[in-house]
Parts: C-alpha cells; sequence; structure tokens
C-alpha cells in the first residue's frame, strides 16, 4: 500500500534545535502493527508538547509525530476484534510516544490499544474528550468507588483551566459535585463558574510554606494537576478518609510531606496513569463518560485547528497560554 499522508514531524536540527513541520510520509514508514486506521481528530495534550518538542523522557527517537489521542475509521486489520469500516478512538498506551501518534492522516496500532466508538458519538465528540476527558473521568471514577458522593463535600480542582481540569469541572459539576477551582489565572474566574465551578481560589491557597503537618480541613476530595509542594498542601488539608488523585507535576517531580495524613486522618493518595490503563477497566470508563459523565454541552473553549496550525498551539500549550480544549482536524 503506497499511500501517501501527512503527518506532522519534529527533528532535531544538529543534535540541539527541535523543528516541527508538516511533512509527507508514506505508509510503509508507519510501525509494523496489526490495524491501520484512518485519523479524523486528534487532539492537543501537554504531554504532547513535550515529544513534540523534544523530551527525550517522553520520546526516545526522532524524527517522530506525537499525538496520544486519535479518532477515526479503521481502513485494514489483521486481528479478529474489528473490521474495515469500524469507527474507533485510539487514547494513551504508546501512541504518539515512541510509536507514530495522532497528528497524521494515518496512524498503524496493535487492535489491542482500540476501543469501539457509539453509533451516537462523533470522533470529534470522543475528541473533545480524548485523553484529558478519560483523566478527569478515572479521578472520578476513583471518587465514586471510594463513597464519595455529590453530597459529600467540596471537591478540589487544581490547574483548572487546563483540559483535564476543563473537562474535570464540567463533569463534576454535571454530576452534582461541588467544585473548588484552583487557579493562577483570576482573569478567568468568570469562565471557570460557567463551568460549574462554585468557588474560585487562588493557586497560593493551596501552596502551604508554614510546614505544618497538618492544615486546616477543606476537601473532602481532590484532582491535582501540579504535584510539588501544592500536592503536599492538600494532602494535609483532606477531611478524613477523602481522596487525592493526582495526574500531573507541572510544579514539580518531588514530593515533601509527612505520614499524618494517612495515619490520623486516613487520606487516600491514588496515582492517575491514563496511558496504562488496562482494557476492561478502560472501557468501563469509556462507558461512563459516553453515558453517565457525558456532558449535554460543552460551556468551555473549544478550539479547532489543522494540521498546519498545530505547532503554533503546541507553542502555545509549553507557555502555558492555551485554555479548554485543542481539536485537531486531521481529515
Amino acid at each position: 500500500m503506497g499511500t501517501k499522508f501527512k503527518a506532522l514531524v519534529s527533528r532535531y536540527i544538529d543534535g540541539i534545535q527541535v523543528i516541527k513541520n508538516i511533512e509527507i510520509k508514506d505508509i510503509s514508514e508507519l510501525p509494523q502493527n496489526d490495524t491501520l486506521i484512518k485519523v479524523e481528530y486528534s487532539s492537543l495534550n501537554y504531554k504532547d508538547t513535550l515529544s513534540a518538542n523534544g523530551h527525550k523522557g517522553i520520546t526516545r527517537n526522532y524524527p517522530h509525530t506525537p499525538g496520544i489521542d486519535a479518532a477515526g475509521v479503521i481502513v485494514e486489520t489483521k486481528g479478529n476484534k474489528f473490521k474495515s469500516g469500524d469507527r474507533v478512538i485510539v487514547t494513551g498506551y504508546d501512541l504518539g510516544m515512541n510509536t507514530s501518534g495522532g497528528f497524521a492522516e494515518y496512524i498503524r496500532v496493535p487492535e489491542d490499544w482500540i476501543v469501539p466508538l457509539p453509533d451516537d458519538i462523533s470522533t470529534k465528540e470522543a475528541m473533545i474528550y480524548g485523553t484529558a476527558g478519560f483523566t478527569a473521568s478515572t479521578a472520578i471514577y476513583e471518587f465514586q468507588k471510594h463513597g464519595i458522593s455529590a453530597g459529600s463535600g467540596k471537591v478540589l480542582v487544581t490547574g483548572a483551566t487546563g483540559g483535564v481540569g476543563t473537562l474535570a469541572i464540567a463533569m463534576l459539576a454535571k454530576l452534582g459535585y461541588q467544585v473548588v477551582a484552583s487557579t493562577g489565572k483570576a482573569e478567568l474566574s468568570d469562565y471557570l463558574k460557567k463551568l460549574g465551578a462554585s468557588e474560585i481560589i487562588h493557586r497560593d491557597e493551596v501552596n502551604d510554606q508554614t510546614g505544618k503537618p497538618l492544615l486546616a480541613k477543606k476537601w473532602i476530595a481532590s484532582l491535582d494537576n501540579v504535584g510539588g509542594n501544592t500536592l503536599a498542601t492538600i494532602l494535609r488539608s483532606t477531611i478524613e478518609y477523602g481522596i487525592v488523585c493526582n495526574c500531573g507535576m507541572v510544579e514539580g517531580t518531588v514530593l515533601n510531606t509527612n505520614i499524618f495524613p494517612f495515619i490520623l486522618r486516613g487520606v487516600r493518595l491514588v496515582g492517575i496513569a491514563s496511558a496504562e490503563t488496562p482494557m476492561k477497566r478502560r472501557l468501563e470508563i469509556w462507558n461512563k463518560i459516553f453515558n453517565e459523565y457525558r456532558l449535554e454541552k460543552y460551556n468551555f473553549n473549544i478550539k479547532e485547528v489543522s494540521l498546519e496550525e498545530l505547532p503554533t498551539e503546541i507553542d502555545l500549550m509549553a507557555k502555558g497560554q492555551q485554555v479548554g480544549r485543542i481539536l485537531v482536524k486531521i481529515c
């Protein structure tokens, strides 16, 4: 199959500078996995910005096509779970990390990475959620599994204006939770209230510097996109038998805290590693997204861009200048 297609490709120049360009590739250059998918939509995530800008901790070898999300139609498959013409989504696993990703007109992946798309969900809607929505939903799933219901108390979301934060607030509000949004962008308070946040706080309010082993009880549950001292502060501010889910590290990768939140308040810390979610659990969470968690309307920024516009959007996200969701219309 000698089909040519467009893809965003990141390359190192002279081993130092990374450039991002749209290039023409051949199907034969894709990995020799069993299922070929024509991509209709992708979405931009923070991990994509790292991969696209040459982060060797995310992607080992360049040139490389990033994109950890893809939704489209199967062109051909050697497996037995799907057939040509099936509408599907792929998020996580190794897609866009070391396997050529969704910022291209075609991907070729193992069928064990593929989730079928319900008839009433478009590929565009699937990518409005994407990895960001899957991550947010995994945290909500954990809240529910641990008995945190809508009436249990306040739920904190940090990094509130990003993709994960945006979808988490909207989904939690839809489910009836009382959401507190933490942000450094005070000018977006009205936007966050429109999403469904009942209270907006500055991120400095969850960055305690006193070193106290425990702080005043504020939240029954939290979804933290930040890490570092913010996560330590949240743990020390959580109500008895509350739960803290962490999925990010923009503030730092080191957690300096003590054991008192765990042994005196029974606080639970749960890591959200969405990329490696086993398929059985993955299908269960996607089913939640397409049913119980599904949003009837989108009260948040959704910006749709082309492949050609994507390098600019990647650079804006790397600088922390994106709000909401960035959809990539591939074909």
